[in-house]
Parts: structure tokens; C-alpha cells; sequence
């Protein structure tokens, strides 16, 4: 039996959603943030080392990192769907951007989230207003244009095609849901990137998507 070990609001989300669209059974074991810290509890070290969500045990074995339990998933149980043909153009696109959101687009937003809260998080008084310049310094300086730089990008290769790796769905999309959910929640991601934002209605909208909702509990970054 597939059980995921679920955090809530959490990228282990997307999983469900993948699951959902495969149409797998699968469990769930959910675990929640501390509700100052918003850091996963200790118990999820139990499952595996890092502590971290998504983990997805399928017997004895025992996977973390989305990208991987993803091709892990449709590999061995998709048969042949979310993927497209090996040796097509479409399947390195689907490569590409099933790795992309982890390794590049995630970065810059993960900053952008920690030098918010460095601004906001508690502070003797005599020291915030250096904290808030060192912050504002480091997120003009380097996190907003970096930003700026992914959003422009990821909005025109969606001019391209109706979804990352083409004209069908793929796990790499759905690989992408988080990355560009939390940049329409912290980063700006408004109308004025109207591919990005049609991406968004469109997964949102699928019944796939609504059904993982249903299992995963409340999930702030799919409120359009």
C-alpha cells in the first residue's frame, strides 16, 4: 500500500494531486507544523532522516524529494501516463521542468520567504531597523530580480504551449503547481503574467486537483 506521509500545507500536496490523477490508492499519515516555527514535527524523522514532507513508503521502501517519489510513481505505476514517449522533444521538456522547479525556481522564493519573516520575526527594537535594511538590501539587490528574472521566464515558455512539456499534462506540471502557487502568494505573481495565471485556473480547476484538496486538508496557496 502507498502511504504518504503528508504535512500540511506542504509541497507533499502536489503529490496527492498526482496520485489522484493516476488514480492510485494510496494512505495517508498526516503530520502537522509547529504553529509558531511552521518547521514539521520531530516524528516525521522517524519515517525518514531529513524529517522533511513529502515521504512516500511503498512497502519497505521509503522515498523523500518530490522530483524523485514523482518519477518514481509514474514510472513504475503510470502506465504510460503524465509522461510523454521516450525520445520525444516533449519528454526532455518533461525532464527539464520536473527538475527546474526544485532546483532553480524554488531557490529565490525560499529566500524571499526567510528574509520576510527576518523583517517581521521578533527582535530587540534597536536592532529591527538594521534588520529591515539588510533585509530590503539583500531582496533588491538579488532575491527580486531573481524573481522577476524566473516569473519572465516560466511565462514565456508557457506561450508556447499549453502546459511545460506541451499540448498534454505531465507530472512535470504538476511539479511545478508549488513553485508557482507560493510566487502567486509571496512573490507577486499577478495578471500581468497571464500564461502563469492560466496555468493556476486550469490545474485548480481539474477534478483531480479538487479530490487531492479533499484529502489533504486546508491548503492556502491553491486560494485563487
Amino acid at each position: 500500500m502507498l502511504v504518504v506521509h503528508h504535512l500540511n500545507e506542504s509541497r507533499s500536496q502536489r503529490l496527492l494531486w498526482l496520485l489522484e490523477e493516476l488514480g492510485l490508492s494510496y494512505q495517508i499519515k498526516r503530520y502537522q507544523r509547529d504553529p509558531q516555527t511552521m518547521l514539521a514535527p520531530a516524528s516525521l524523522r522517524a519515517v525518514h532522516p531529513l524529517g522533511k514532507s513529502p515521504v512516500l513508503s511503498d512497502g519497505e521502501l521509503v522515498l523523500a524529494e518530490s522530483g524523485a517519489i514523482m518519477e518514481y510513481l509514474v514510472e513504475r505505476y503510470g502506465n504510460g501516463r503524465l509522461i510523454p514517449p521516450v525520445g520525444s522533444n516533449e519528454h526532455l521538456r518533461y525532464r527539464y521542468w520536473l527538475h527546474y522547479a526544485e532546483g532553480s525556481a524554488m531557490p529565490p522564493l525560499l529566500l524571499k520567504l526567510v528574509f520576510d519573516r527576518l523583517e517581521r520575526g521578533p527582535a530587540p527594537f534597536f536592532l529591527k531597523p538594521l534588520l529591515r535594511a539588510i533585509s530590503g538590501k539583500v531582496k533588491g539587490a538579488f532575491i527580486e530580480p531573481q524573481l522577476t528574472l524566473h516569473l519572465d521566464y516560466m511565462e514565456s515558455e508557457l506561450a508556447k504551449s499549453t502546459w511545460f512539456a506541451g499540448n498534454e499534462l505531465t507530472a512535470a506540471d504538476i511539479q511545478m503547481s508549488f513553485p508557482l502557487e507560493a510566487a502567486r502568494a509571496r512573490a507577486g505573481l499577478a495578471s500581468d503574467r497571464p500564461h502563469l495565471i492560466g496555468f493556476l485556473e486550469r490545474i485548480h480547476a481539474r477534478p483531480a486537483y479538487q479530490r487531492a484538496l479533499a484529502q489533504g486538508g486546508e491548503y492556502a496557496l491553491a486560494k485563487d
